[in-house]
């Protein structure tokens, strides 16, 4: 089946794209996709300009071996882009979702597991939001990311460069309701710390022992209140009080390099 707005694109590429797949754009994207051996890429599209980092990225590592490779002009890949309007970068792909992880089958398989930390993310619906979040999340070494399955554009060209490649390093759990699965994780001995700009607790003051989830609320409205009254903790970003609040990825890199610190200097019981 072919959507519509590619309808131009198969015309060109002279083959249909397959089932079920989607693009991504971007340097990071398109490389990270290429090395995670979990992801399959059916085919890339490049400039000619961008031939010699792909080729010279993937010399060693053999990652473009059975992906097949079409040339194109910047204008043609602009135009794959649609209104998106993002900087591919000379690279494009069409790549195949990664396989399902449940929420629940990864509780299970880390039952031994101390200190592990998950991010929630109530109605958060930005893809360049959701994107940031899950490069910070990989990059500070979070466990994972849930998210509410209605609200999270996974095939979504903003969320993939915005995320920089990271959405082939970090596990992200698809769920159909977020306070369901913090009912469930409560059971497994996780504690749920709301992050919420009234609170007057400064999360550097909380004790971080033992299993968190760290919820975040949307960009607008913030948590919905039947969230946060699930949530264990109310914490907060302590900051300038000339300045109203942080941008949700903003906030979220700076509580996830504290927790990342405090877990490498040893500050944490084992």
């Amino acid at each position: 089946m072919i959507f519509k707005k590619y309808a131009k694109i198969a015309t060109f590429i002279g083959k249909k794209m397959e089932k079920s797949t989607f693009l991504i754009v971007g340097k990071h994207a398109v490389m990270e996709a290429l090395r995670n051996p979990n992801r399959k890429v059916f085919r890339i599209f490049l400039t000619e300009d961008s031939k010699k980092k792909l080729f010279k990225d993937s010399l060693n590592t053999n990652i473009i071996k059975d992906v097949k490779i079409f040339y194109k002009t910047k204008k043609e890949l602009d135009r794959m882009c649609g209104k998106d309007q993002i900087s591919h970068q000379g690279l494009i792909a069409e790549i195949g979702h990664l396989p399902d992880l449940t929420l629940k089958d990864f509780v299970l398989s880390n039952e031994n597991k101390k200190n592990t930390l998950l991010v929630a993310l109530d109605e958060v619906t930005d893809p360049r939001n959701i994107g940031s979040i899950i490069r910070s999340a990989a990059a500070f070494n979070i466990d994972g990311i849930i998210v509410k399955e209605r609200s999270y554009p996974e095939e979504s060209k903003l969320m993939y460069k915005s995320a920089s490649g990271c959405t082939e390093h970090i596990n992200i759990f698809k769920v159909s309701n977020i306070n369901t699965a913090m009912r469930f994780l409560k059971s497994k001995n996780f504690w749920v710390c709301a992050f919420d700009q009234d609170s007057k607790k400064n999360f550097t003051e909380h004790d971080w022992n033992g299993n968190f989830v760290l919820l975040f609320g949307s960009e607008g409205q913030g948590i919905k209140k039947k969230s946060l009254d699930n949530s264990d903790f109310q914490l907060s970003i302590k900051i300038n009080e000339n300045v109203e609040s942080l941008n949700i990825s903003n906030a979220s890199s700076i509580i996830f390099q504290h927790l990342d610190f405090i877990k490498k200097n040893n500050f944490l019981k084992n």
